[in-house]
């Protein structure tokens, strides 16, 4: 579990696939007074997708995200802000360097998002 919790902690690149393949926004996880906290934010031309939360360590591969996901969009839900909170697994599937959130479905609009924290360099 500790080399597990190891390569999450530190900044990682961020991206919800609508918003840039080319522009990564930060996803930053650390040790809080209520174990480990994220915060990770990616932004471009207004439109954004913003993480903040717990994280709950499953093995290297796979981890439970609780809190807030907030994203917009210009062509998904009329260009409003969706809002989901809960738990969310994160899962990096065969030789992925990434984990994505599951499920990929936005439940404001019939399109699939792809929000990935990649791992560190």
């Amino acid at each position: 579990m500790a080399a597990a919790e190891s390569s999450l902690l530190g900044k990682h690149m961020f991206s919800l696939q609508w918003i840039s393949w080319e522009r990564f926004g930060t996803a930053t996880i650390r040790r809080g007074s209520n174990g480990l906290e994220i915060n990770a934010y990616q932004s471009l031309n207004g439109d954004f997708v913003k993480l903040d939360g717990l994280i709950e360590v499953i093995d290297r591969r796979h981890f439970y995200f609780t809190g807030n996901v907030s994203t917009r969009v210009y062509h998904i839900n009329n260009g409003q802000t969706c809002e989901r909170s809960g738990t969310f697994l994160f899962q990096a599937k065969d030789s992925r360097q990434y984990w994505r959130m599951q499920p990929i479905q936005n439940p404001c609009d019939n399109a699939a998002d792809y929000i990935d924290i990649f791992f560190k360099r």
